[in-house]
């Protein structure tokens, strides 16, 4: 199935007869790539158009910054926004940048890793770009703590603030941070926001 994005407002949801496949929503994403294509719990697509130009800069240097710390570092690996994770939940999700403890990821088999690993990250990044709404992004990171992530942090260069979460805790919301610091699995790591806010 292959989607005419441009006459579309997005995101939207479709529920199929049948819900898809790991392989089939694979394949179903790269017939209608660009878009960005989720599974929820539900078995429902979610069909996302990418991101604006800026924002997807901002999500490349959020990510890259993250990959270059995870490195040098050596006790996790990363991903980026078109990497999707099967959640305990049954979901299939793509956070902005995550970063998976190397005990973990090593644990799961070849086969598993290979495909949409069945794991939750550590930590997530969500950058919130120009067309998201704010209550839809917070929304996004409670489901990743839900989930299993133990960090999270909401990225929103609109207000130049970042929320920092944590399961079972309120928000830690930071305005126009000149630096954020990785705690618990991402400790050491520092995000300089100057990089991000450009």
């Amino acid at each position: 199935m292959n989607l005419q994005l441009d006459a579309i407002d997005l995101p939207i949801r479709i529920r199929t007869e049948r819900g898809l496949t790991d392989d089939e929503l694979l394949e179903f994403s790269r017939a209608n790539h660009p878009a960005q294509v989720e599974r929820d719990a539900n078995g429902e697509l979610i069909v996302m158009s990418p991101n604006f130009t800026q924002g997807g800069a901002i999500e490349g240097d959020v990510y890259s910054e993250l990959r270059y710390w995870a490195r040098d570092d050596g006790r996790g690996k990363t991903f980026g926004p078109n990497c999707g994770f099967k959640l305990p939940d049954t979901s299939v999700r793509a956070p902005d940048a995550s970063w998976v403890g190397l005990e973990r990821w090593n644990a799961l088999s070849p086969a598993q890793q290979a495909k949409y690993a069945e794991i939750c990250p550590d930590f997530v990044i969500e950058v919130r770009s120009e067309e998201d709404r704010l209550p839809a992004v917070q929304k996004r990171m409670a489901f990743w703590l839900a989930n299993g992530a133990e960090l999270g942090w909401l990225i929103d260069p609109q207000r130049k603030v970042v929320e920092i979460d944590r399961p079972g805790q309120t928000p830690e919301v930071h305005e126009n941070p000149t630096r954020v610091q990785g705690t618990g699995c991402v400790s050491g790591f520092c995000l300089v926001m100057e990089r991000v806010w450009g």
